[in-house]
């Protein structure tokens, strides 16, 4: 795939170790404790020669940030932003120990392995290899790893966006997590590689009931939990849809012109195509999930006040008033408000798709398998784009791997892993791409 001078074999396993070594530094969020893992990362830049910076956010966390100066002949930087953060592990779901990084029939098993320490190790070894192969820049590559992405960014890029705005001026364009390959569409063998541009609108509802308090032995005439419940039952038997937007046909265009899908007309045919899978469902649907429950302290009293937290995440386009107004409706009860758990929500920003990252992503792939498919998509999760793309910094999602749903599954599941050959993959890919577009002409 790229120069010849490259032991890919020995790189492979240099970043295989590297990436067990990081998988054991628990940086769990909350509480986050992501120090060790910047000074890890920022060890393995030093290395090579590469200066690092480390930021405190708060006591205990802290970025690292590096930057391998081009000549600017291509323009601006290229940033390579990753999060060392990852969600909390339940040790008793695991097979293996969610900290130990084992590698088991060619699968790494840890917390963070997909989301997203894996990327991260293809971020580091693409700077880490432009500096080694003195490659000849004609931009700058910066590396990024942040913390407290899990939990927001509070102490993450947004801070940075705030307090090291430095950090984000000249450059170009950005590359995070938000997307990723997959080696087959309804059932159908592919090289499908989607590239995020957007992403869905974190929308999450706050459900209170009110009713009358007593005690728990005498008949409840107005149970607060009960009305609740229903409530969340109707949310949950609310029929929804799939959602077609301009963004969601251009998308199924696409897979129509690669074969993927049969007919641009047969809805019911499209809609089972689409639900095979849960994520590829998640992206042509505005989704709710009731995540948080609560009500009452002890068992013989029964509560006035029960509420439930909603996660709910509305595609590009959509409107958060009309969400919120069509929940009240379907919840269709005067003593149970509907409202939005966060009040403002972050700019609804899109990157757009025909520039340098995405050609440079099309004939990396393409050269790596010849019937690639690449599309442009948008991040059924929140990701760290959302600070970048209103700062003018056209930001993209790319995991480039070819995910299987197993491996997809496991984002922020039990036995989250990433294969040994996806995350050879990633770092041979990575480095391409960041060579093609950082490389002087």
């Amino acid at each position: 795939m790229t120069a010849g001078s490259i032991d890919w074999p020995a790189v492979h396993a240099e970043a295989l170790a590297a990436l067990r070594d990081y998988l054991r530094i628990n940086t769990s969020n909350p509480p986050g404790n992501e120090a060790p893992a910047a000074r890890f990362v920022g060890r393995l830049l030093a290395a090579e020669g590469i200066d690092c910076e480390f930021i405190e956010t708060a006591p205990g966390r802290e970025a690292v940030v590096a930057r391998v100066r081009g000549d600017g002949s291509r323009g601006g930087a290229l940033m390579l932003a990753n999060h060392l953060d990852t969600v909390p592990a339940e040790a008793d779901g695991w097979t293996s120990p969610p900290f130990a990084a084992e590698v088991r029939d060619g699968r790494v098993y840890g917390r963070g392995a997909v989301d997203m320490k894996g990327t991260g190790v293809m971020h580091l070894f693409a700077t880490i290899l432009a500096k080694r192969q003195s490659v000849r820049l004609g931009r700058d590559i910066v590396f990024l790893a942040a913390p407290d992405e899990e939990t927001g960014s509070a102490f993450g890029v947004e801070w940075l966006t705030r307090h090291r705005p430095d950090l984000f001026e000249g450059v170009d364009f950005a590359l995070n997590e938000g997307a990723s390959g997959m080696p087959e569409f309804a059932g159908r063998a592919a090289h499908l590689f989607e590239v995020a541009v957007a992403e869905k609108m974190m929308a999450p509802l706050r459900i209170v009931a009110t009713g009358t308090p007593g005690h728990g032995s005498k008949p409840a005439r107005d149970s607060a939990t009960v009305r609740l419940l229903n409530a969340l039952d109707r949310l949950r038997r609310w029929e929804r849809g799939i959602t077609y937007t301009p963004e969601t046909r251009a998308y199924l265009e696409r897979l129509y012109v690669a074969g993927l899908i049969d007919s641009l007309h047969e809805e019911e045919a499209i809609e089972v195509a689409i639900s095979q899978s849960p994520d590829t469902l998640a992206a042509f649907t505005n989704t709710l999930n009731v995540t948080v429950l609560r009500a009452g302290n002890q068992s013989n009293v029964i509560p006035g006040r029960a509420e439930a937290l909603v996660d709910c995440r509305l595609l590009p386009g959509q409107s958060r008033e009309a969400w919120v107004e069509a929940a009240r409706a379907v919840v269709d009860d005067p003593l149970v408000e509907v409202a939005f758990e966060w009040p403002n929500a972050a700019p609804e920003v899109s990157s757009p798709w025909d520039t340098e990252v995405s050609q440079v992503i099309t004939e990396v792939l393409t050269a790596a398998f010849e019937d690639a498919v690449v599309v442009p998509s948008w991040s059924i999760v929140g990701t760290d784009n959302r600070f970048t793309r209103p700062l003018g910094i056209p930001s993209y999602g790319f995991i480039p791997c070819l995910l299987s749903q197993p491996e997809r599954d496991g984002f922020h599941a039990h036995d989250e892993f990433l294969t040994v050959d996806n995350l050879n993959l990633g770092v041979e890919v990575m480095y391409e791409v960041v060579r093609r577009l950082c490389e002087v002409r």
